[in-house]
């Protein structure tokens, strides 16, 4: 099942509205006279009519999202870095983000409400960080970069506890941490290796394509890994048997990124045209559901609930979306130019994202989860009410700014 968002575009900018929209004059002016003379009273009355229908209109979600925008919303202040910033990954257990550079480091900053401090700095690679990943402790910091090495880092004390040089034949574009010694990793040109800390050598190495490994995801179970890629597939591989599971069916456009709900059940799909495709978990094959809803690349996506994820990229604003029913939400914040990669804090109570400025901001996204608690998976969409408003964590004033990003 498909779910477009056409419609919203219809009134996304004045000049639009203004060139197709008919004025009540307009329409009076086409009948009789005689049968639309209408006492100023019983103007009032309609109109406070109308007003009382739109207020008793607004659902639960509504009105929280309205009560949350007249509370103070605190956040840590903007990060500005000198470098272009590629990737950043939030400590697992404290106010801490790393924060991976286009020269080849890492800059570990200490965050609050009230201000951001550097407090170290890690000059790990020759070339540009590609992906970077606390272990689930919080004692490893694992990086990767075009120099192609695979580098694990004491946090506490900066110093190196291993280095795997020239761990791919191409440079290495994703990473990703399964325990405290297993990480797999994939290129720039499809290969995905599982690696055993305490080896020297990859555990195995598997072609999947031909494309760069954009994104790799596992469940608890850690039987299967999932890997998105440049060439339009999904390929999910069986890392106990150490080979290919399932591969899908080939997509028009890149995957890019990926993320899991529902206990684990559901993973969804981004594309660089826009599109989510829901897969069941083990049915990698096809997708069970799509979902048409921006105009730009998806880069990134977040889940923030068991139901909601936050999506962003090309154009730079981050968008949420609950899945459970489909329904655009409205933006949770913005950059000037696109976003890189999202990440959340270790309360839930922050979301981080880098662009293309060299910036790092924090949004305070706690009101997620009185908004995903009253959602009613009966309910459908009213597309005029959610119009009229925006999340709380966002400074959009207008909401239909929002919509203008979809399709």
């Amino acid at each position: 099942m498909t779910k477009n968002f056409k419609d919203f575009d219809k009134n996304s900018s004045d000049e639009d509205s203004s060139s197709n929209y008919t004025s009540e004059e307009d329409v009076l002016s086409d009948n009789d006279p005689g049968e639309n003379d209408m006492s100023e009273d019983e103007a009032s009355d309609n109109n406070r009519q109308e007003e009382e229908e739109d207020e008793s209109d607004e659902d639960d979600v509504v009105r929280a999202i309205k009560a949350e925008k007249n509370k103070q919303r605190d956040h840590p202040p903007t990060i500005i870095c000198e470098d272009f910033i590629v990737d950043i990954s939030l400590h697992p257990s404290k106010n801490v983000i790393a924060i991976a550079n286009i020269v080849g480091d890492v800059l570990l900053y200490e965050y609050s409400n009230d201000e951001t401090k550097l407090i170290n700095t890690l000059e790990l690679h020759l070339k540009a960080c590609r992906d970077i990943e606390f272990d689930d402790e919080g004692t490893t910091l694992f990086s990767t970069a075009k120099d192609k090495a695979i580098m694990v880092t004491d946090v506490e004390s900066g110093k190196l506890k291993r280095c795997y040089e020239n761990a791919h034949d191409e440079p290495v574009y994703r990473l990703l941490n399964l325990d405290r010694d297993k990480i797999v990793t994939g290129d720039d040109e499809g290969t995905v290796k599982l690696w055993d800390l305490r080896k020297p050598d990859p555990v195995f190495s598997i072609k999947i394509g031909e494309e760069t490994v954009s994104d790799m995801i596992t469940n608890d179970a850690q039987k299967y890994l999932v890997c998105a890629s440049g060439d339009g597939v999904l390929t999910s591989i069986d890392l106990k048997g150490s080979k290919i599971f399932t591969t899908s069916e080939e997509y028009d456009a890149e995957l890019t990124c990926l993320g899991l709900f529902r206990s684990d059940t559901k993973l969804l799909v981004a594309s660089s045209t826009g599109k989510l495709y829901l897969f069941n978990w083990k049915e990698f094959g096809l997708h069970s559901d799509e979902y048409v809803g921006q105009k730009h690349a998806i880069q990134c996506m977040l889940p923030i609930t068991q139901n909601i994820v936050v999506t962003s990229g090309e154009d730079g604003v981050l968008r949420a979306a609950h899945m459970f029913p489909q329904r655009q939400l409205g933006v949770v914040g913005q950059h000037r130019l696109p976003v890189e990669h999202l990440d959340i804090s270790h309360d839930g109570q922050y979301v981080a994202s880098c662009s293309h400025d060299n910036d790092v901001k924090f949004w305070n996204i706690s009101y997620f989860e009185s908004i995903d608690s009253i959602i009613d998976v009966n309910q459908k969409q009213n597309k005029r009410r959610d119009l009229s408003n925006n999340l709380p964590s966002s400074s959009f004033k207008n909401a239909s700014d929002f919509f203008s990003g979809l399709i």
